[in-house]
């Protein structure tokens, strides 16, 4: 999301785009960029537990960053939505992509 862009309209966009291009539930990868600082990948990992998601990580060839991934089936697009705002409002300084 662009630091410009206002959170509750591309929201709202991303709702749209879900709704238009998926048959839910439906299989949906997350990727997030965080300083390599395990407790915060941990957190990230621990508001997709019990959900059944994949999680995979990299750390960036200089050590500074992991990329976090995770697949995981939700039933609806607010559901989508609603996972990136817990991240976006429980990690400090995480990248949605």
């Amino acid at each position: 999301m662009s630091e410009k862009q206002n959170p509750d309209e591309f929201y709202k966009k991303l709702k749209e785009q879900l709704q238009d291009t998926a048959l839910w539930p439906t299989e949906y990868l997350y990727k997030f960029i965080v300083t390599s600082d395990a407790e915060k990948i941990s957190e990230i990992e621990a508001i997709f537990n019990h959900l059944g998601a994949v999680i995979n990580t990299k750390e960036s060839s200089n050590g500074k960053y992991t990329s976090v991934s995770i697949n995981v089936r939700l039933k609806n697009p607010d559901a989508v939505i609603d996972k990136y705002k817990e991240v976006a409002t429980k990690i400090e300084g995480v990248i949605s992509l």
